[in-house]
């Protein structure tokens, strides 16, 4: 799960592609009854293989890009944040607008090879079709450019399941967060990169009978407050908004970690403010060191105490959202 698993092929230039265009059209000769209906046999190949080279590869690309249509989303979210939605879309259109032109070329050039008689004029077209489909694919060259670089980004978007009810877990450093999310979890969790945060998410998966449920770790958005972060990552926290439907707050009340409660608990309402509507089940971690008596579940990570009571608060909450929801 090193990121979205999208199969997007290397995106030539636009010198490549047209070197590309050329060069098997160069390879290509026929014969024919005589010299003229050769040489139009020929030409008419030349034009058809360099033309179906464009058309097909720049759909190939359209199709084999991700499609966004959704308008809140998680992944749409994060692709606005790391990539540009409407620069993306634009790229896109335009590639989907030369692979129609190239083709209304080709099909132009191939009617009016086949209509002379002349060995000239058929080589005048022929030329005159690589003119204007080099002009056609240079007009796209930045778009080429852009989305390669689109591809390069898409590795940094994890590989997160946004359909799948979701459990984020929050909290400061050194707390306790990453050991909660393995001893939760049916499996290991895995680490996935996330352009915004320094050791990338863990995501795990909780499984209730045959239901599955996600949860993940953020470091470096959510457990920093709102004035630490820069705008970007400020973003990319907002964009949590849209696959978390649970988030499991984790306090520190021994505060081994470094912070106080204190600042724990403006964190905590720091969170709270940016996750409006959304459940927030808080919780003491370290509870084989400390307790505080308060009504909040406690529970140890490295002992294992109170574990499975914290995990049927979560499960409760995500069969909530599961059984409200639809999802």
């Amino acid at each position: 799960m090193a990121g979205m698993n999208f199969k997007i092929p290397t995106v030539l230039t636009s010198e490549e592609l047209m070197d590309k265009a050329y060069h098997r059209a160069s390879k290509i000769s026929k014969t024919g009854t005589n010299a003229l209906d050769g040489k139009k046999k020929t030409a008419l190949a030349k034009v058809t293989a360099s033309g179906d080279i464009v058309e097909t590869t720049l759909q190939g690309y359209v199709e084999r890009f991700p499609r966004i249509d959704k308008d809140e989303d998680f992944f749409p979210e994060l692709v606005d944040l790391i990539i540009g939605i409407d620069r993306y879309k634009k790229s896109l259109g335009a590639l989907n607008w030369a692979a129609g032109r190239s083709k209304k070329l080709k099909d132009e050039a191939l009617r009016e090879i086949r209509r002379t008689k002349d060995p000239a004029i058929i080589e005048s077209i022929r030329t005159g079709f690589y003119g204007r489909l080099s002009s056609v694919i240079r007009r796209i060259s930045d778009d080429l450019l852009f989305l390669q670089e689109a591809k390069n980004r898409f590795r940094n978007i994890p590989a997160v399941e946004a359909e799948v009810p979701t459990v984020v877990v929050a909290g400061f450093p050194n707390v306790g967060k990453s050991n909660l999310v393995t001893v939760l979890s049916t499996a290991a969790p895995e680490i996935a990169p996330y352009p915004f945060t320094t050791k990338g998410i863990i995501i795990g998966h909780i499984d209730d009978g045959w239901r599955k449920y996600q949860i993940i770790d953020t470091p470096g958005l959510l457990d920093r407050s709102l004035e630490e972060r820069n705008d970007i990552e400020k973003q990319a926290a907002l964009a949590l908004k849209y696959l978390t439907h649970v988030i499991l707050f984790v306090i520190d009340p021994s505060e081994t970690c470094g912070f106080s409660v204190e600042k724990q608990t403006a964190l905590l309402d720091s969170v709270r403010s940016g996750f409006a509507g959304v459940p927030i089940i808080v919780a003491e971690s370290k509870c084989d060191i400390m307790r505080t008596g308060s009504d909040r579940l406690c529970f140890s990570a490295q002992t294992g105490e109170n574990v499975d009571g914290l995990k049927g608060a979560v499960l409760g909450e995500l069969r909530a959202v599961k059984d409200g929801s639809g999802v």
